[in-house]
């Protein structure tokens, strides 16, 4: 039977799985050195893996940007990446911050959750960090933009932010197949305290008329959830000065309410 031409692509591809990188590397250079080549760009990828594995970083570098010269959507994307991985091992932020840029530019959408949480973990302040992790939620991915949320979500329960981190965590379990859903919720949970315990600590500040006997009621309520829920979050501190609070506060009734309901745990 006459042997079947094997297209070179195919080829370098085998000899790089049978660890000839020299041979492969051959091939692929050859490839990608045409400019009106057909698979000038795949071979330029294939170049810089290959170069890589060898140890030659600058070659590497240089085949990967010949592949993102090419505009090509599937593999400059590919090249852009190896690039900003490639700078990122070598402790260069600013060069993987426009590798990964470049990525993005190329608009390709299966690259675009690795893009956006890269450039949110090399961000140079909080708001760029901020905007990349939204990006990142935004492009629904399973895992990325649930890995996103969770750092968001941790920030801005920091920053105070409750309300927005509830709001980003719930958008993420609105992903179908959303990853770590557990984690979503109990970051969720904590949203709610943190909220809770805003809403109790507003109520004891309203509940100031001496002269109705309801707001000493609710007055006493607030502080005992107040106190009560301080610690679930680690603040045990917080929760005694809450109490001590409500013990010495000038309305008797209220006073006396806080002493009954603190009175439950004797």
């Amino acid at each position: 039977m006459p042997e079947v031409d094997t297209h070179p692509l195919d080829t370098a591809r085998r000899l790089a799985e049978d660890g000839d990188l020299d041979g492969a590397a051959t091939i692929f250079a050859e490839l990608a050195a045409d400019p009106e080549g057909p698979d000038r760009a795949q071979a330029a990828v294939g170049l810089a893996v290959v170069l890589e594995e060898r140890g030659d970083v600058p070659g590497a570098r240089a085949a990967a940007r010949t592949a993102l010269a090419t505009g090509h959507p599937e593999f400059a994307a590919q090249a852009a990446c190896l690039l900003a991985r490639s700078f990122e091992r070598e402790d260069l932020p600013d060069q993987a911050r426009a590798a990964w840029q470049a990525a993005l530019g190329l608009e390709n959408p299966a690259y675009a959750p690795l893009a956006h949480m890269a450039l949110a973990r090399l961000a140079t302040g909080e708001r760029e960090a901020e905007e990349a992790l939204r990006a990142a939620l935004a492009t629904g991915d399973p895992e990325i933009a649930s890995r996103a949320a969770q750092r968001l979500a941790e920030f801005l329960i920091g920053e105070g932010e409750a309300g927005q981190a509830a709001d980003v965590l719930l958008e993420a379990l609105e992903i179908p197949g959303a990853a770590d859903g557990p984690r979503l919720r109990v970051l969720l949970g904590i949203a709610h305290l943190e909220l809770a315990c805003a809403e109790f600590a507003a109520a004891v500040e309203e509940c100031e008329d001496p002269e109705d006997p309801e707001d000493a009621e609710t007055g006493a309520l607030a502080i005992e959830l107040l106190a009560r829920t301080l610690p679930l979050r680690g603040h045990d501190e917080d929760a005694e000065r809450v109490w001590r609070y409500g013990l010495d506060h000038a309305d008797e009734r209220l006073a006396e309410e806080v002493r009954l309901r603190l009175g439950r745990d004797a």
